[in-house]
This record gives C-alpha cells, sequence and structure tokens, in this order.
C-alpha cells in the first residue's frame, strides 16, 4: 500500500452492507483523530486503553444513525474509573468530517495497574444518548455494564435496548511505523442486523448475564444461520487487519465476507472537534443568580472554566454572568 492509500483509509469509517445476509456494518481506521483526543490530557495508561475503545466504538455506531446533531457514550461505574464521555457530531453537510471528543474522569489513587482496565470501572451502567438537536426530543437508551469489554456492553446494549442484534471486533494501541514516532491506533468492525429483518420474537426470554438479552434471544431460523456464519467468518480477522494501515478496509471486507455479496458505500471521514465556546458557557451559567455566581468567583474576582474535552480555558467578568447580568453598553436599547 502507498503512503497516499494509508492516509487516503486513515481517521474514516466505510459503511458496507452484506446483501446475502442482511446486515449491515462499518469498518473504521482511526490514527490522527485517537491520538487528538488523547493528547489533550496526560491519562494513565489503563485510561488510555479505555477511552481508545470507547472512541472507536463511538465512530463505528454514530455512522449508523441518521443523525442531525449529536451522538453521545456514556460509561459511569463505582470503581477507580468514573466516567468515560465521548461524543459524535454529524458531519454539517455532505463530504465534511464528523467530530468526535472524549474525556475520562476517574480516581488516580485507587487505579491498579495489574488490574485489566475494563474491571477497574465496576459496577455501573453504559448508555447512549441522541440528541437530534433544536425542537427535537433528546434519547436515551441504558444498560448496566455487563462482558468483560466496552465492545461487549456495546453489544449488550444494542439487545437489550434496541433488539438489534451487533457485533464489535475492534482493536487498539500504540504503534511505531518506520520514520514516525510510537502513536495512538484503533480499528475496528461493527456488524448490525439489519432493523426490518430482525423483529423482536413475541415468546424471547434473555438468555444473557442478569438477564440481558444476546443474539440469540432476537433471531431464529434463516436469519440466525445468516447471523451467525457472518460472526464466524468475522472470527478469523487478525488485529493487523483492523488496525491497518497496511490493509485496505476494502480488501479486508473482500478477504473476510467475499461469498457474503460485500457491497461498500461512501467513506466518512472523521476529525478530533469541540464544540465548547465562551457562549456556550455564559448560557450553561445563565439559569444562576448573581448570589450563585459568587460562589464560582475566585479570589483574583473572576470565574473560570475549563472544557473537560479540549483544555480549554475561560475567564469571565461575573457580573456578565447568571440570568441578572449587567447588559453591555448599548445592548436591549
Amino acid at each position: 500500500m502507498t503512503l497516499g492509500q494509508t492516509i487516503a483509509w486513515d481517521d474514516t469509517v466505510l459503511p458496507f452492507q452484506l446483501d446475502r445476509s442482511d446486515i449491515r456494518g462499518r469498518v473504521a481506521r482511526l490514527d490522527g483523530v485517537l491520538g487528538n483526543v488523547l493528547s489533550q490530557h496526560d491519562y494513565p495508561k489503563e485510561i488510555e486503553s479505555l477511552v481508545a475503545e470507547a472512541v472507536a466504538l463511538t465512530a463505528l455506531i454514530g455512522q449508523t444513525i441518521k443523525l442531525r446533531w449529536k451522538l453521545s457514550l456514556q460509561v459511569r461505574g463505582d470503581g477507580p474509573v468514573r466516567l468515560i464521555a465521548t461524543d459524535y457530531y454529524a458531519p454539517g453537510e455532505d463530504g465534511s468530517p464528523a467530530q468526535i471528543r472524549a474525556y475520562a474522569s476517574y480516581d488516580a489513587e485507587r487505579l491498579e495497574p495489574e488490574v485489566t482496565p475494563f474491571s477497574q470501572i465496576g459496577k455501573g451502567y453504559f448508555a447512549i444518548l441522541l440528541d437530534q438537536g433544536d425542537g427535537m426530543k433528546p434519547y436515551s437508551g441504558i444498560t448496566p455494564i455487563a462482558g468483560g469489554s466496552l465492545s461487549t456492553c456495546a453489544e449488550t446494549y444494542f439487545a437489550q435496548s434496541e433488539q438489534l442484534p451487533t457485533r464489535f471486533a475492534v482493536t487498539f494501541g500504540q504503534t511505531q511505523e518506520p520514520g514516525r514516532s510510537p502513536h495512538w491506533r484503533a480499528g475496528g468492525v461493527m456488524l448490525q442486523h439489519m432493523p426490518e429483518a430482525s423483529p423482536l420474537r413475541a415468546d424471547t426470554e434473555a438468555s444473557g448475564t442478569t438477564g440481558l438479552m444476546t443474539p440469540d434471544d432476537i433471531l431464529d431460523g434463516e436469519e440466525a444461520e445468516n447471523w451467525n456464519r457472518a460472526n464466524t467468518l468475522l472470527d478469523t480477522v487478525e488485529e493487523t487487519e483492523l488496525i491497518g494501515p497496511h490493509v485496505q478496509p476494502t480488501e479486508l471486507l473482500v478477504r473476510l465476507f467475499h461469498e457474503e455479496a460485500p457491497r461498500v458505500f461512501d467513506a466518512q471521514p472523521v476529525r478530533f472537534g469541540c464544540t465548547c465556546s465562551a457562549d456556550r458557557v455564559r448560557e450553561s451559567l445563565s439559569i444562576y443568580s448573581q448570589r450563585d455566581i459568587a460562589h464560582m468567583t475566585t479570589d483574583e474576582g473572576i470565574v473560570t472554566a475549563d472544557c473537560q474535552f479540549c483544555g480549554a480555558h475561560y475567564e469571565f467578568d461575573p457580573k456578565t454572568l447568571g440570568f441578572e447580568a449587567e447588559k453591555a453598553p448599548g445592548e436591549g436599547e
């Protein structure tokens, strides 16, 4: 593969469909976007791994939904890892990139280097939230933390909350290529049974962990055979094929699913991006009185705010904040 081909597929999500199996999917390759997300914070390696997996899942999931504005993925736990949050912003117009941002909250003193990162989340929940913008009611779906990875949590979410059999094969880590310093890469494949082809069976009983749904609870007959066959093929994928950059996504699909009649669509570029701004901070503080604002004011007489996603720092005159804010000269006249 040439350098140009490598760059062309980095930071993209490629939609595809397996026509023989009524299965749709996505192939994601993340390079610069993941590095930009992680470079905003000095995370321990355990946290970097969890954020990398969450970002890869967000890229795959966000591209499957007819999204007008934002999809968010949240993982909350009672362990040392308290929160992992990601946002996927739909492209503003055809051909423009989608944007992803992410951050994690954790108790550094409680992290255990010998324990797997996922187990340090503890008990909690996995959630996906959809915000389609002004005039639309936000939607959220929540399932308990289950399985041994964030990918398994996402599979359980789609089976339990959406009754859509879904499979993720995701890998991530630091790689070093000739002439480049070590950097983060991630890659993955998502398979999902077509919604119209996977209705919930009337006699469904959950058979998964702690009574949660699995694909076997949703599919039977020919649909189950198609689903199991596609998953068996995906089981043969190697980490180096997922993460790239030397195997193109189109080549990977042919290698894995050539008997399933794979059909690809236009790839979606993704970039790191944050929507924070001084105006958004002002808006978020507009519900507070001047008395409340006074409690937020520093000894230096300013109110500060830091974006948890990108680290941007904002400073404000407290008199200009809250619903009792002083109007600037000429404003409101």
